[in-house]
């Protein structure tokens, strides 16, 4: 059986980072990255507004736990040196019956190059797999998307699927790359941690 939610403690520490829930006073921050084309080329939506973000400030990055499936949880990614908003964090909750999840992350490139993200996404590795009880946990890029595969064989997560020409993608067909992660696996990468299930 798998925890019935995730309710973190905030923030969550990593070894330079804070992950915590994003708010107002991020907007900012979160405009200077997400609203670049270069950004956004490889993820499921176009630069945002303002407007867009005050939107999802309002609702679904209010979210600060999992209680159910069909859910998910962004969180900011800090410097824990300098109070900096580099980016953002999401666990997915997909399915309670098969405990399945999915990881995403994007990062400010004026903080690209720093092994933030591989950071960032451990953290929420360890969220989904040690206090949601989560069996599987997936990460799905498009193929040309070279930095973010990096990020994910850097976590241990395997590559498992090569969907050629599977979508069309603003404008042109995308080629997805899909890994993932098993409980097991986890736990045999870090064998001291502790099992909720």
């Amino acid at each position: 059986m798998s925890s019935n939610e995730l309710r973190p403690t905030y923030p969550v520490k990593t070894e330079r980072l804070l992950l915590r829930p994003l708010t107002t006073a991020d907007a900012a921050a979160l405009l200077a990255y997400r609203s670049r084309p270069d950004v956004c080329r490889y993820v499921p939506f176009h630069p945002m507004t303002p407007e867009v973000i005050a939107e999802r400030l309002r609702t679904h990055w209010a979210t600060t736990a999992l209680t159910d499936e069909g859910q998910h949880l962004t969180l900011g990614i800090e410097e824990a040196g300098t109070g900096r908003l580099v980016g953002d964090v999401i666990l997915f909750w997909h399915s309670r019956l098969h405990r399945g999840g999915e990881i995403g992350y994007m990062i400010n490139p004026e903080f690209s190059g720093r092994g933030y993200a591989t950071e960032a996404a451990q953290a929420m590795l360890k969220l989904g797999f040690e206090d949601l009880g989560l069996h599987r946990i997936i990460g799905r890029i498009d193929e040309r998307n070279e930095p973010s595969a990096r990020v994910l064989r850097r976590l241990g997560m395997r590559q498992e699927a090569r969907l050629v020409h599977n979508e069309l993608f603003k404008g042109e067909w995308s080629t997805e790359v899909d890994f993932a992660m098993l409980a097991d696996e986890w736990f045999a990468r870090y064998p001291d941690s502790p099992r909720s299930v």
